[in-house]
Parts: C-alpha cells; structure tokens; sequence
C-alpha cells in the first residue's frame, strides 16, 4: 500500500516535494533534454531532466525532476550550468552538462552536448540596449541570507542573453547588502539596497538595469504608499521620453523600488498625448497634458496609488541631454561612518541614449560636514566611485548630482536624500548608531597657527598630538627641540571632538599680547592683563558641540592667531 501510494503521489506531479517513504528512489531512469544545444557567448539554454517511472507492475510515467538532479558541467570554462538547469554559455568550445540523482536501481544520469560559438551577442548580435535585473525585487528575514540576482540584456534585434558576469553589480548600501561578480547578494544588516547593474557597449552606450534587496528582520509587509519620481515632467511630442520610478513604502517604513515589481501597473489618462509602458517608460506623442498613474496591488488585494503630471509641447527637444536621474533616489544607513553609493544616469536624445553619468557629475550634499559626497576627480584613477556619501553625524541631507551639457551648456539636476536617524536610547546602549560620540570620529579637523604680532626673531607655539605626544606642533623661531627652527605657519590635524591645547612658553624678551578670541585663553594666561612674558600662555581650541547642524557646522577648519611683539 505504501508503495502504491507513492506512485499515486508521483502521478499527480508531486515528485519534487519529498515525503516519508515517496522520494527520487522510485525513479528508474532520466534524459535531459535537448540533447544538443549550440549557444554564442553570452547566451543561455535551460535544460529540462524528464524522470521515468515504470519498475514493478505499475505502468510507466514520467516526471520534470529538473530542481531534484545536481546538475555539473564538464568544462565550466566553457559552459557554466546552474542548479535550475539554466546553462550559460562562457568561452567558445564544446562542454557536456550532466544530470544525476539517486534512483530505483541506484544512481542515474544523463547528458547534454554543448556547442559554444565564439561570436557574442544574441543570435543576430547587436549591441545591448536594455537591462533587466531578475528578480525586481527580493526580501529576506535576515543578515547572512543570500538571493542570486541575473541581468538579462536584450540586443537591438531583440535576441536575449544573460550577462551577469559581464556587467559590473553593485549594492547601494554595503551595510544592507554586498553582492559578489556573479550576481550573488549576502545580507549584512535591516534596511533595503538597490542592487545595480550597467552593460557598457562597445560604442560607450550603456544599459542599466536595478532591483531592491531588503533585510526586514521580520515578516515582509505590505506595500501602504507609493510615490513617483519625478511628479511632473514636460516632453517633446517629437518622441521625447523620460523614465518614472516608483517607490513604495512598507508598513515598516522600508522604501522598495516598485518600478518594475509583478504587482505594479501603469497607465496614462490620454494614450495620444503620451504613453507609457509596463516599465513607467513615458513618451510624448501630441501636444496636450495628461496624466501617468501607477497603482501597487498587495497580496492581499490592497492598493497604493500616484500620479504625475505630463505636460507635452510640439517643439523639439530642447537639448541633447534630456533627463538625469539618481539611483536610489533614498539611502538610509544606521552607523557613523557607514557609507551609500548613489549612482546618476543621464537620458540623451542623440546616441548612445543612456549613459552612466556617475564619475562625471559634480556631487553636492545640503550638510557637507555630516555627510559628505564625493565627486570622482582622480585623474589617474577614473574608475574610483562617484557618489559616495559617508555619515559623520545623524540627521537628513539632500544629495544633488548636476550635469553640464557641453553642447548646449545647460544644466540638468537631480537630487536623492540620506539618512542616518538617530536611535533612541541617547546615548545607545551599546556602541554604533548614528548617535554622536558612539564611535570614534574619522572626520578631521584642521587647525592653523600663526603669529599676528611683529616678532619674527623667536616667538614659539607648541601642542601635542591627539594621542598626546607634546610638542607635535612647534611653530615659531623660537623653537631649537629638534635643532630645527619651526614654521611660521603651522597645519596638524585632529579628530572632530578633540580638544587641543596651545602653549606660548616662557620666552625671554618676548611681549605676549593674546590669543584669538576662537582660542579660549586659561586664567593664568589673562591675569595680569596684559599677559607678563613669564607664561607660560595657553589657550584651548573647544570645538563645537553636536548636534550638528546647518547652524552647527562641524568645526573642519580652525585657524588661530597668537600677537607676539
């Protein structure tokens, strides 16, 4: 009977769950199919194994055991398989893919020829002018959880290939999510990552492609609001386009790119004066205004909806460069020093259309001293990251990317937001977040000494070091410490929060007249007044105290002057 009832469960297409006493032991024999496939670089194949069933009295049937064989490739140089059976296609040369499994008379196999070609592209070739992340989106529950991203690009004459290993990824957040060459995304912490991928063409035309990865720590929840970027835009009805993102929040406040999610549809009020596609792609087509609306239907039948306003004019697009958007448009992190790379893509109407603007922008953050940007401006090392916003503080900065058309010298913008909130208790009970003085500060400031007085002969300013090594600073003809006489303007550096204190020493026939008033002076420095030349004069740099703020400013430059006659 339990065999009977095994074979039972095996005819209704159960094969592939595994229950006590009814597993892949009952098949007799498996054939992958096709047999033979020849692939160009760059293309896939998925294979199929068809389980047959048909020892003992019963009579034969068959079964897709595709997901229970281990599947190998004889010279992954060539041909890489994947667990799925999706067969990618490496280096040109021939490969057999193998498929076993344990069966009924123990453990069987069967093979695929594969023929790599050495031409790239699609069957036609063609260069590859869209992208798309696979899946749209993904959630896991926890750090340490792992989700396999593929990019598929689509050539001009519309062939397909999968291109995960040859276009660079990257994770919006490395403290969400990292991702490795091959697509594969690790958990690190709670928050949510745009993972990006760009293809770049052999004419400098890219393709870009983005999906979301977000670490709940929990249950995923449903989808409350949705906003789109940007909520207005003007067109030209000469075929002028412009790409909307969608963004959705979460019951727990998580932001996920939509844009492209199952769950998303798109549509426009008035399809002849602009349309728009499943990908919240819009074109001008007639003069007129309308509206583009996407609506997020939940799991649970739920929806989230907005709109954009879509003006379009019968004149000609004004300029070469039409759009320039940042991806993510939002990055939170939850640690000081904790990091987020935006990345800016520019819409062209001329060829190549889209292009990865982010190592030519000029990147600008609203509160430069918390969250500093960076533009890429090594001239040696052009592939060094633009876009990358460090938090030395908490609070909110709007991040701004512009863009100069050299063609026409217009500027186009686009602007992001990022965040470090601060987390109760304060301080936090334990060290990190984005609370003040959790962690040690890797911003510095820089402090300048000088002499304001008419002493040129032996004036001298010493100060230790921010680990306490006395005299770093000796600034002055005064000083002989080292048999060298120092500076007449001195720089050292400090970390942000340090306090630093100035020393004019005791020097013979040297009149003392006081320090700069952004110098708090000691008492025994101030009485008598003036000071005696007997000293020594102290003062101490006192930085300002966080938060910081736009009126707040963290202290990055400290000058200080001493009168010396």
């Amino acid at each position: 009977m339990l065999s009977r009832a095994c074979l039972n469960a095996l005819l209704v297409g159960a094969v592939a769950v595994a229950v006590a006493g009814c597993t892949s032991s009952a098949v007799d024999s498996i054939v992958v199919n096709p047999a033979t496939q020849t692939l160009a670089v760059g293309q896939t194949a998925h294979l199929t194994a068809t389980g047959t069933v048909g020892h003992g009295n019963h009579p034969s049937t068959s079964e897709d055991v595709t997901s229970m064989v281990t599947w190998s490739s004889s010279s992954a140089s060539v041909a890489s398989v994947s667990s799925a059976g999706v067969v990618t296609a490496v280096s040109a040369g021939s490969a057999t893919i193998s498929a076993s499994m344990p069966g009924y008379g123990g453990l069987l196999s069967s093979t695929a020829a594969i023929t790599v070609t050495g031409s790239t592209g699609g069957a036609t070739g063609g260069e590859v002018v869209s992208l798309a992340v696979i899946p749209g989106t993904q959630v896991v529950a926890s750090a340490n959880q792992t989700s396999q991203f593929i990019a598929i690009g689509t050539t001009s004459p519309g062939a397909t290939e999968n291109v995960t290993n040859q276009v660079p990824s990257r994770s919006s957040s490395a403290q969400v999510a990292t991702i490795n060459s091959s697509g594969l995304a690790s958990a690190t912490g709670q928050g949510t990552a745009t993972i990006s991928a760009i293809f770049t063409n052999t004419d400098k035309s890219v393709a870009a492609g983005t999906s979301t990865f977000t670490v709940t720590g929990a249950v995923s929840e449903e989808i409350t609001a949705l906003t789109l970027s940007p909520t207005t835009q003007s067109l030209s009805a000469t075929g002028q386009s412009s790409q909307f993102i969608a963004l959705g929040t979460s019951g727990a406040g998580l932001e996920l790119n939509v844009t492209s999610a199952p769950g998303i549809s798109w549509s426009s009020s008035v399809s002849t004066v602009a349309t728009v596609s499943p990908t919240g792609l819009v074109a001008g087509v007639n003069p007129g205004q309308c509206t583009v609306t996407a609506i997020f239907t939940n799991p649970d039948g739920s929806v989230a909806s907005a709109s954009a306003i879509i003006n379009v004019t019968s004149s000609p697009a004004p300029e070469p460069l039409l759009s320039l958007t940042i991806i993510p448009s939002t990055i939170t992190v939850g640690n000081l020093q904790d990091t987020g790379n935006f990345l800016a893509i520019g819409t062209y109407a001329t060829s190549p259309n889209v292009r990865d603007l982010t190592n030519s922008v000029t990147w600008i953050s609203s509160f430069p001293n918390s969250f500093p940007v960076n533009s890429n401006t090594n001239p040696t090392n052009p592939g060094d990251p633009g876009g990358v916003v460090t938090a030395f503080g908490n609070g909110t900065a709007t991040i701004i990317a512009e863009a100069s058309d050299p063609t026409t010298g217009s500027i186009q913008t686009a602007t992001a937001t990022f965040s470090c909130p601060l987390v109760l208790p304060n301080p936090p009970t334990t060290p990190g977040s984005c609370f003040e003085g959790s962690q040690a500060s890797a911003l510095l400031s820089t402090i300048t000494v000088y002499n304001e007085g008419a002493n040129a002969t032996n004036w001298l300013i010493t100060a230790p070091s921010a680990t306490g090594t006395p005299n770093v600073i000796h600034c002055g003809p005064g000083w002989a410490g080292d048999g060298n006489s120092g500076g007449s303007v001195c720089v050292a550096s400090y970390p942000v929060g340090s306090t630093v204190t100035l020393t004019a020493p005791a020097q013979a026939a040297v009149s003392f007249g006081g320090w700069s008033d952004n110098c708090t002076a000691s008492p025994s420095s101030i009485s008598p007044n003036p000071p005696t030349a007997a000293g020594p004069n102290t003062c101490t740099i006192v930085p300002n105290a966080p938060p910081y703020s736009a009126a707040n400013p963290v202290p990055t430059n400290i000058t200080v002057g001493a009168i010396f006659n």
